[in-house]
């Protein structure tokens, strides 16, 4: 690539894209490329969605900005859309999912305060993966991602994903844990979920119950419809105290949320927190947008029906290869044997099969397609991966 003025904090790919529209994105020479990452979950309705491009026309010519000093109209429309799809009560508005993850770990940590608690602790998971601003980057367990910043490591207890036993012991041997902090399903670490599936939520809020600790989730990949709910904790029993979500919660327009309910009811008061951009007018009538077309469509349930066929096809036709799928709806791991080199097979999709893909967990073919892509499309996708596979067998 030629020289450039950025710093060198992403491993860019040799390639640039100057327009999008649906599952697609296209080169300078309008050479098409299918699209079942989405910029890591982000575009969950696809590139340039017709009524989510009309909003941001829209206000960005009535009113982009007024800061919180002043009430928002958008903002408060967009709270309480989010919050009735949530079930949740109130909702901060931030610019990203770390930022909606540092508000969540802020409110862990005034929690415990109010207790009385002098080093409060959180759990979090192994694999886990909640940002990069210096606490949510202390709950990561990338590291990659950790190298080098002295993360603030005794603040959290890390446990194996999906093990309950290893909670309890926590509990037995930490007396100043505040808060479970967990994603339904660990996007970065694997695409991993639990062996009793979502149910596994169920079990950590009785944990909380049990011990009144903040019971938080982190939907910014797994919320916004991307596994066939609007957020994954609805496919069970359980309700969370804290709910945090970005990336397609925006569909590539920048904001983030943090939502409470139960006993962080009423933590934030004035001045406990602030964002200069969050919740902008702006901001607010793309997230209501957005939620306008989830909420009256099908495309939640298109979402389970085209990641269960990719899934199907792909492991139907290669499973005696020792590849399986795990994940939800949208939200879509293809497990490769562990010692499969997988090192070329992002390039090797791009150039091969112009399929933009995402390799995580080591050995695990990460798929965030379009919520909304069609059959046609979706079959593309099975059979693309299918023929760039292959010939590793």
């Amino acid at each position: 690539m030629s020289a450039t003025y950025l710093m060198p904090t992403y491993n860019r790919q040799p390639i640039n894209f100057t327009r999008g529209a649906g599952s697609w994105l296209y080169t300078k020479d309008d050479t098409p490329y299918l699209d079942a990452l989405t910029g890591i979950a982000v575009c969950g309705l696809g590139h340039c969605h017709p009524q989510i491009t009309d909003a941001i026309q829209q206000q960005a010519g009535t009113l982009v900005h007024t800061s919180n000093l002043f009430g928002i109209d958008w903002q408060e429309r967009a709270g309480e859309i989010l919050c009735t799809a949530a079930q949740m009560d109130s909702v901060f508005f931030a610019n990203s999912g770390a930022e909606a993850n540092e508000a969540a770990l802020k409110m862990a940590r005034l929690y415990a305060h109010k207790q009385g608690f002098k080093r409060p602790k959180v759990i979090v998971m192994e694999q886990s993966f909640h940002g990069r601003t210096l606490l949510s980057l202390s709950a990561t367990a990338n590291p990659k991602a950790r190298e080098g910043f002295y993360t603030l490591d005794e603040d959290f207890i890390r446990v194996p994903f999906g093990d309950i036993a290893a909670i309890q012991q926590a509990a037995q041997d930490h007396d100043e844990i505040c808060a479970i902090f967990v994603e339904p399903i660990q996007g970065e670490g694997g695409l991993n979920t639990a062996v009793n599936g979502f149910a596994y939520l169920e079990d950590l809020q009785a944990e909380c119950e049990a011990h009144n600790w903040l019971f938080m989730l982190d939907e910014v990949q797994t919320g916004n419809g991307r596994t066939g709910k609007y957020f994954a904790y609805q496919h069970s029993n359980a309700r969370p105290d804290v709910l945090t979500t970005a990336k397609g919660l925006g569909n590539g327009f920048p904001v983030g949320t943090c939502m409470v309910s139960g006993r962080a009811n009423g933590l934030f008061g004035a001045g406990s927190h602030g964002s200069t951009y969050g919740g902008t007018p702006l901001a607010s009538r793309v997230v209501h947008s957005v939620y306008d077309v989830l909420a009256n469509s099908d495309i939640m349930n298109n979402a389970v029906t085209e990641g269960l066929f990719i899934r199907e096809t792909i492991v139907d036709t290669l499973g005696h290869h020792d590849i399986s799928s795990r994940g939800a709806g949208m939200m879509i791991g293809i497990v490769l044997p562990e010692d499969m080199d997988c090192s070329q097979l992002v390039n090797r999709a791009r150039d091969e099969q112009n399929l933009i893909i995402n390799v995580t967990g080591g050995h695990v073919i990460r798929l965030l397609p379009p919520l909304n892509m069609n059959r046609d499309e979706s079959t593309q996708v099975a059979e693309r991966l299918i023929d760039l596979l292959k010939p590793s067998f």
